[in-house]
Formats: structure tokens, C-alpha cells, sequence
């Protein structure tokens, strides 16, 4: 637990009407003018997606959400050019699309290639860094993919699996993502919180904001989340993680300063 490592915190925007908290919508015309706001309230990276992977949800195909993505990446890029960039999706050839409109940038995949076989070769040819996320099947059909006699246990081998794809495929760099409300039932969310510890990598995402795995808990609802989401970034960064995927940007920031202060 060093308090001087680097703490990033990635700003949720979402190009969608269907995610699951609706204050995270965004359209064209509030874009660049939110991720500015995010930006001065201590965002590091901004993690754009098209199309919504709540539970219920339906893929919208990698044309749309192209569409969906095109102007925005456009527009912030030229706003802010200097900004991280991450892009929420499964498919590859958005991610060859985007990195010809705004050269590199994160590449965000919550199925770790599995979803498009095309997608990993591509992010090794052209140098990205990724994030690997572990679930079973895909955010359509989880409802039946939640058992496991050790969730830490198979996420921890999912990514030492993982691990030789990246390097079969020339990645060099990636982040795994413990996939928090992906596949995995409300106890086995806080089993996997507990043994965080488990992932033994330079470089943990943490993506818990304002989730199920909160809201049915404490019976509220998405929105009266924020203070309870809190709780579970302090641990996280406790527990090795480096990046916070966050709705709310000024609370997450200083729930990192108070972190640092109490560890430093």
C-alpha cells in the first residue's frame, strides 16, 4: 500500500440513452463542455462508450457505435489534446477507426478479446495499451454464468491466461479489471473485493461506481450511491487499486487525497 503511487481516476461518458445511471448520458452537443468539467475536477483519463453492457441491455453493433463515438473523440480531442483517452468497446475495427482519427488511446474491453477474435491482433499491431476485463460469456446473457466454488480463485486464473494471449498477440502493456457486476452474484462482488489483494499486478482497475452491488445492498437507488461508492474506492485503493473508474469525479479525487493523507 504505497501512498505515493500513481492513482488515476478514469471519468465515465457515456454516449447512450440506456445506461444504467442516467446523469452519466451525454450527447454531442454537452460533450466537450463535461469532459472539461471533469478535467478541472481531477479526471486523468476520459472512458468514452457507445453502447450500454448493463444487464438488459442490447448491443447496438459496431457501426452505431462508430457513429456514436466519431464526433465526440473528434471533438474533445481537439478541445483537449493532451487528455488520456480511453474507448469502452469489444470491437476491433473501432478501435483501428479511432486510433486513425486520434492516434493512441486506452482501449477499454470489458471481454478481453473474447467477444471479437480480430480485436487483440489489432491492439498489438498498432501499440495500445489495454484493459482486460474478466467475465463469463457476454453482458447479454451473464444471468446464468455466476458460479464459482472461488471467484478470486478464477479471476486470478483468468488473467494468468490472459497474460499469454497478451504476449502471443504483442501487447505491451495491459491492465486487468476484476469485472465487478459482470457474471458474478452481490456476494461474490464482495468476495472479490475482499481478496483484491490476490491480483498481484503493477496496475488494478476498479470499476464499482454507483453499481447493483451497492444499490440493492443498501435497498437506494443509483443515484443516492455516491457516499456508499466512496467507501468501497477507499478500500480498493487500500487493496492495490491504480485506476478508479468513476460517474462522480470531484468525490473520487478526494476520496484519493484523504487516502494519501492517511497514508503517507
Amino acid at each position: 500500500m504505497c501512498a505515493e503511487r500513481q492513482i488515476d481516476i478514469m471519468a465515465i461518458v457515456n454516449l447512450t440513452d440506456d445506461s444504467f445511471y442516467a446523469a452519466s448520458r451525454c450527447d454531442l452537443d454537452s460533450v466537450v463542455a463535461r469532459v472539461g468539467r471533469f478535467i478541472d475536477e481531477g479526471a486523468t483519463i476520459i472512458d468514452f462508450g457507445a453502447c450500454s453492457t448493463r444487464p438488459g441491455s442490447l448491443p447496438v453493433g459496431e457501426e452505431e457505435e462508430w457513429c456514436r463515438l466519431k464526433p465526440a473523440l473528434k471533438a474533445v480531442r481537439e478541445a483537449y489534446p493532451h487528455v488520456a483517452i480511453s474507448i469502452d468497446t469489444y470491437w476491433a475495427s473501432v478501435v483501428e477507426k479511432a486510433y486513425d482519427l486520434i492516434g493512441s488511446f486506452i482501449v477499454n474491453d470489458i471481454s478481453a478479446g473474447r467477444m471479437d477474435p480480430l480485436m487483440l491482433p489489432a491492439v498489438g499491431r498498432l501499440g495500445l495499451p489495454y484493459i482486460a476485463m474478466h467475465m463469463r460469456g457476454t453482458p447479454y446473457d451473464m444471468q446464468t454464468l455466476c458460479e464459482y466454488d472461488d471467484v478470486v480463485g478464477e479471476v486470478v486464473e483468468y488473467f494468468c491466461d490472459f497474460e499469454e494471449r497478451a504476449r502471443v498477440n504483442g501487447l505491451k502493456k495491459w491492465i486487468p479489471d476484476p469485472g465487478f457486476g459482470f457474471a458474478k452474484t452481490i456476494g461474490q462482488n464482495y468476495e472479490l473485493m475482499r481478496g483484491l489483494d490476490r491480483l498481484q499486478y503493477p496496475d488494478l482497475l476498479v470499476g464499482v461506481s454507483r453499481k447493483s452491488m451497492i444499490y440493492r445492498v443498501l435497498d437506494i437507488t443509483p443515484e443516492e450511491s455516491l457516499p456508499a461508492t466512496q467507501v468501497l474506492h477507499f478500500h480498493a485503493l487500500n487493496h492495490g487499486a491504480t485506476i478508479l473508474r468513476v460517474h462522480d469525479v470531484a468525490e473520487a479525487a478526494r476520496t484519493v487525497a484523504l487516502w494519501r493523507r492517511l497514508n503517507g
